[in-house]
């Protein structure tokens, strides 16, 4: 794969010798592909994109936060074709991880709205102090949130959200709506740095401390999109108390950077919370209807909910009756509410172990195998005579396999291969997807991995039908 051979590369010009392990992480809602590279102590994360336009504006901006000491990642690597490049490995918990362990049903721990405060104290350093100095020409895929951007995002909503929901609307109304909302939006003061997409997945924790990620759609704009985007995250489901705390807290730290008329501001504030509800939605509709990607349509009920409370709370400073029509049909489809209950997976993942002497498991479904490991690569525990008469399962063997950084390294990569999959199988609603484990004798190490996958898949995809085989091994299967 040309991604692993020039994120390889980069690594080894780097650091004078090739990674011992590349773990694939999940994707997101890009075409960004990023791997955990890892040799001895030195971690880093392996980042592939073939947009380069976009890759231009990360890099511009990373080299541009850094001299404002903003928590960013470290830019250590850039191939020549500039598609691979190697960043700093900030971990896996974002914001929203976070939220989702620690939060008790609708309340926010104080623990949590720390972290919210944290993250508000460097929202406004981003905007003000270090858009100063700005090249906005080297933003992507505009130099700012103007009335062509908003055109494209509120057409990506009504072409990829209302047309995909069957929700019925007058098309020319709704234009002459949607030119009176970019008109509104635009008489805003807009000469500030716009993230973008300032929301709860693309703040990192590590070790405490806040990092920033995911600013590479950056461009010039107001202040108020940011701040909405933040607090108006669908998934996140901030209570509204703590919604309104947290913008007061925004705005004095914001005035402690440039004058604020709080009253002007709020005036404004909740037509771009419209604004960025109704791209949000557009992206939810794109990659739920359009891309086929379930978990992209468990946040429309959410954003539903933000409308009602917008509809039922507010009072909008202009007159758009198509499209309030058009969302209060929205928020009352029994359809698209339904639509946070996620679906029964009816994908069913069938897993082997095997010995090579016995040639590999015929897949009977006709999918065609699927993934075949070769665990032979990683030490074997049937050449110690403590374990000849042990299998995998048994947990002297476990342990022995547990404290080796080889197998560690291996079932990392094991894991990305098979997440992968899993996410794309159940997308494209694929009901069957084998995973074959073998070794030379078909009992200790793929037993080891077959199990060890088997019960990872368990805790992370809990609706899957799982099917564990032990093929030389069959007293074990008595036992499943």
């Amino acid at each position: 794969m040309e991604a692993v051979k020039k994120l390889i590369k980069l690594f080894s010009d780097l650091y004078g010798d090739k990674p011992e392990s590349m773990q694939l992480l999940p994707g997101s809602g890009s075409h960004r592909i990023y791997y955990k590279m890892t040799l001895k102590d030195i971690v880093a994360l392996g980042s592939y994109n073939q947009d380069i336009p976009e890759n231009r504006a990360f890099f511009y901006f990373t080299e541009h936060f850094k001299k404002y000491d903003l928590p960013v990642p470290s830019i250590y690597a850039i191939h020549n074709d500039e598609d691979a490049y190697l960043q700093e490995y900030l971990g896996e918990i974002t914001l929203y991880d976070y939220l989702t362990k620690h939060r008790s049903g609708a309340t926010f721990s104080d623990d949590i709205v720390n972290y919210y405060k944290k993250v508000l104290e460097w929202l406004p350093i981003f905007q003000t102090g270090a858009s100063k100095d700005i090249d906005y020409s080297m933003a992507y895929p505009r130099h700012a949130f103007d009335e062509q951007s908003m055109q494209w995002d509120l057409n990506y909503f009504k072409y990829y959200f209302i047309k995909l929901s069957g929700i019925l609307f007058d098309e020319q109304r709704l234009e002459y709506d949607f030119q009176t909302l970019i008109k509104c939006l635009h008489e805003v003061p807009s000469d500030y740095f716009l993230y973008r997409d300032f929301q709860s997945r693309n703040i990192m924790i590590k070790d405490g401390k806040i990092y920033f990620i995911d600013y590479q759609g950056g461009r010039k704009g107001a202040l108020q999109y940011d701040i909405a985007s933040l607090l108006w995250d669908a998934k996140a489901d901030i209570p509204r108390e703590t919604q309104f705390s947290l913008l007061e807290y925004y705005l004095k730290q914001l005035s402690e950077l440039i004058p604020v008329d709080k009253e002007q501001f709020k005036k404004y504030y909740y037509v771009f919370v419209l604004a960025r509800i109704l791209q949000a939605l557009g992206t939810y509709g794109y990659r739920g209807f359009y891309e086929n990607k379930p978990h992209f349509l468990q946040s429309i009920p959410f954003a539903l909910d933000n409308l009602k409370w917008l509809f039922d709370n507010t009072t909008f400073p202009i007159e758009i009756p198509e499209l309030s029509a058009v969302l209060k049909r929205m928020i009352g489809s029994s359809f698209l509410r339904a639509l946070s209950t996620p679906a029964k997976s009816n994908l069913t993942v069938t897993i082997h172990s095997f010995s090579y002497h016995k040639g590999i498991p015929y897949d009977p479904t006709g999918n065609g195998g699927g993934h075949v490991f070769d665990c032979r690569i990683v030490p074997n525990p049937g050449r110690k005579s403590q374990f000849k008469e042990l299998t995998g399962r048994d947990k002297e063997v476990k342990d022995f396999l547990d404290n080796n950084s080889e197998v560690e390294a291996f079932f990392q990569n094991i894991k990305g291969i098979v997440l992968q999959s899993v996410e794309n199988y159940l997308n494209r609603r694929f009901t069957n997807l084998m995973l074959s484990f073998g070794c030379t004798g078909g009992q200790h190490r793929s037993v080891y991995f077959s199990e060890r996958t088997a019960q990872f898949l368990r805790e992370n995809y809990p609706k899957l039908k799982i099917t564990l085989f032990h093929n030389e091994q069959k007293h074990l299967n008595e036992e499943l």
